[in-house]
């Protein structure tokens, strides 16, 4: 019995010993045969490096404002009596715009003008006397206190018959007016806003490191998107003379001649400057570009005993327009680099360029994609 469980248990590992070791050397043979498989070439766009001038320019983005913009108000309370203006109207410097009721003010005004003529009457009489020294300086004095006092009375009631007419501070546009005829109006409530647009400022900002690249009398650039198809030029007219902390960014107003009006306070613009002169500079497209945290790479294309294989290298990168980018550093005119297919690729790969004309990717300066 001892004998047979003996046989039984040495025939089970020899069996089962046979089948891990075939395994064994099946996985064997197998991730060796997957390790020295070679690879199929991947198919691949690719372009040259190319050359071009370029002209360096800063770009920012930024809002109109009025040179002189302002909402009007009254200083007095009273019942709207006229309205002398209508909305968008063009407006001119001294233009009377709106009246308050002032029947009891001028009433006022009447009867200090009378004491006010009464009290010059009073200092004309008494100066008479003293000139024959029938009466003392101090009753002269007196009565010039008081009739300069009814001249100073009067003066003031007209400024506050002033107080309840709107004037026009400057040339502008009016805006939409807040109120209507017959409204009991409360001091400081706005009536109407009024813009001047000719000229017309142009604030933005800029990174601190673009400060020796601007100065005042510097021409610009900008588009707005309500006139897409048209460029507006202008100047730098200030610089603010400090850079905010928060951002390390510098304030920039420039001005704009804009005659037609077409420019409105608290539109958006793109600006576009140019610094410097023409720069020559090469060129490739954006999606040749291996963008990384510890750098930007491309994979450049080599012959090698007949075949096409990629090699990595580490660029670079400047400026970018389009759908094409500056290289400062990495590469030479003329050198093939891959464009599309770069997930694929490691460094030595073999490759398989596309002839392919619309699997090439776009690289146009200025593209014009359609609006599907």
């Amino acid at each position: 019995m001892y004998k047979r469980m003996l046989v039984m248990l040495i025939a089970a590992t020899l069996f089962f010993g046979a089948i891990f070791g075939y395994k064994a050397v099946g996985n064997h043979f197998m991730n060796q045969f997957f390790d020295t498989m070679p690879m199929p070439p991947a198919s691949i766009t690719a372009t040259k490096v190319i050359a071009d001038q370029w002209q360096p320019f800063v770009s920012a983005i930024g809002s109109f404002a009025a040179v002189n913009s302002t909402e009007l108000t009254t200083e007095a309370s009273g019942i709207i009596s006229s309205i002398q203006f209508d909305n968008g109207a063009i407006i001119k410097q001294g233009q009377l715009m709106l009246t308050l009721d002032d029947s009891v003010d001028q009433a006022d005004l009447q009867r200090l003008v009378a004491a006010e003529q009464l009290a010059k009457l009073e200092q004309q009489r008494f100066e008479v006397l003293f000139r024959d020294k029938s009466i003392s300086e101090l009753e002269l004095l007196r009565r010039q206190s008081e009739a300069a006092q009814a001249s100073a009375a009067v003066s003031s009631q007209r400024a506050r018959i002033a107080q309840k007419t709107i004037v026009a501070p400057f040339d502008g546009i009016s805006g939409l007016r807040q109120v209507s005829l017959g409204q009991l109006l409360s001091g400081g409530t706005a009536v109407v806003s009024l813009q001047s647009l000719d000229p017309i400022y142009l604030n933005f900002t800029l990174p601190e490191q673009q400060l020796a690249n601007i100065k005042v009398g510097q021409r610009l650039n900008v588009s707005v998107d309500a006139y897409a198809d048209k460029a507006f030029s202008g100047e730098i007219t200030a610089i603010a003379p400090g850079v905010r902390e928060s951002s390390r960014s510098i304030e920039v107003q420039a001005t704009f001649s804009n005659p037609e009006q077409q420019l409105r306070p608290g539109m958006f613009a793109r600006v576009q400057m140019d610094t410097g002169e023409q720069q020559n500079v090469l060129l490739v497209p954006q999606t040749a570009i291996q963008f990384n945290p510890y750098g930007n790479s491309v994979f450049v294309i080599r012959e090698q005993d007949g075949e096409l294989s990629a090699h990595q290298r580490f660029v670079r990168t400047g400026q970018t327009r389009g759908d094409l980018i500056a290289i400062e550093q990495g590469l030479e005119l003329g050198e093939q680099i891959a464009t599309s297919g770069l997930l694929k690729l490691r460094n030595g790969a073999v490759v398989n360029i596309s002839d392919n004309g619309r699997a090439q990717p776009s690289a146009e300066q200025q593209p014009t994609p359609a609006n599907q």
